[in-house]
Parts: structure tokens; C-alpha cells; sequence
């Protein structure tokens, strides 16, 4: 029973800064590789721009799954955290939510692997989705309501809506290199200025 508890003791420990720091530099390796690569890149690729071994990334990620929901979480939270920074030190509120519409495009170019990595775990998906509908719709919706605040744009903007509409314009890339959704985005987000 002593060593059961001693086990549960170990666990509960918070990790090391340092490790909370290596998983970090792993993930935002990751999150760069998967965009430029797309979530099946190889693991070696993602090690080197990490700047370790490949028995690292397994440590911390055993599988390939639980690599890109840990890449997905982390993305949700880093676009979730740049909303305010953006608003408090760009010169305007629809540049704010221009460069924060730049990062949930980097965001969706991960996400749709993301299916294909979850496959066997449907309920997991619809965990995350939920999960980053409840952290990003205020975050935009924040941006949006300073940006009507400012003049800048349009009242009655859905956050939700805006967000799809990003979604949607993301989904072609996949298909065609030649296809650039962010001068689409561009131009959507054109759309919004009154």
C-alpha cells in the first residue's frame, strides 16, 4: 500500500520547469512542422527542429495521436492567449484581429490532419472541438466588439460565423498548392469594414 501511495505522490508532483519548458520547445516544433508539412511529417523532421532525439519526442508523445492533440491544444491556447496581447499592442483593433485571423489560419492548416490522426477516437474529436470552440469564439468575439468599438468594422459580426467563414476558405489548401487562402481571408476580412 506505502509504495502505491508513493506512486500516487510522484504523479501528482508538478513537473520540472525545465520539462514543462522542453515539452513546449516540442510542441511549437511541431505546430511548425505540421504546418508546413502537414500532420503525417516524419517524426525525425519534427526532432531536428527541435533539437532532439526522436526517443524524446516518444517520451513525451507515444503516439502520433497524442502528438497532434497536444499540438492542437497548444495551438488553441497560443491563439487563445494572442487575442488580448494583440488588442493591447497593435495601433488598431482591426489589425489586432487581422494578425489574430493570420494565427487561427496557421491553427487551421494543423487542425484538418487532425481527423485523419483521431480516426479510432471520435468522441476525443468531438472533446477538442468543443474545447476550441469554448476558448476561441470569445477570444474573436472580443477582437470583433473592439473593432465595431473602433469604427473599424461593421456591427453584427458573429464571432462564430467569422470564424467558419476562415474555416471554410482553409479547406481547399490541402488540394491545391496553388490555392492561397490567406489573400481569401484577406478579402474576407475586407468584408467587415463598414
Amino acid at each position: 500500500m506505502a509504495a502505491a501511495d508513493e506512486a500516487a505522490g510522484a504523479s501528482a508532483r508538478p513537473r520540472r520547469a525545465d520539462a514543462v519548458r522542453n515539452q513546449q520547445t516540442l510542441l511549437a516544433a511541431a505546430s511548425e512542422v505540421f504546418v508546413a508539412s502537414g500532420v503525417d511529417a516524419p517524426i525525425r523532421e519534427i526532432a531536428k527542429k527541435a533539437g532532439v532525439g526522436m526517443g524524446t519526442i516518444y517520451r513525451h508523445f507515444p503516439t502520433r495521436a497524442d502528438l497532434v492533440v497536444a499540438v492542437y491544444r497548444h495551438q488553441v491556447e497560443a491563439c487563445a492567449e494572442a487575442g488580448p496581447v494583440l488588442l493591447a499592442e497593435e495601433e488598431s483593433p482591426f489589425v489586432a484581429l487581422g494578425k489574430w485571423v493570420d494565427l487561427f489560419v496557421d491553427f487551421l492548416v494543423t487542425k484538418h490532419g487532425l481527423a485523419d490522426a483521431l480516426r479510432s477516437d471520435s468522441g476525443g474529436f468531438e472533446a477538442l472541438h468543443a474545447y476550441f470552440l469554448d476558448r476561441l469564439v470569445p477570444v474573436c468575439g472580443q477582437l470583433l466588439d473592439a473593432t465595431v468599438a473602433a469604427g473599424e468594422a461593421r456591427p453584427g459580426i458573429d464571432p462564430y460565423e467569422l470564424m467558419r467563414g476562415v474555416g471554410n476558405l482553409c479547406v481547399g489548401r490541402d488540394d491545391d498548392p496553388r490555392y492561397d487562402p490567406r489573400r481569401l481571408v484577406e478579402l474576407l476580412l475586407r468584408g467587415l469594414r463598414p
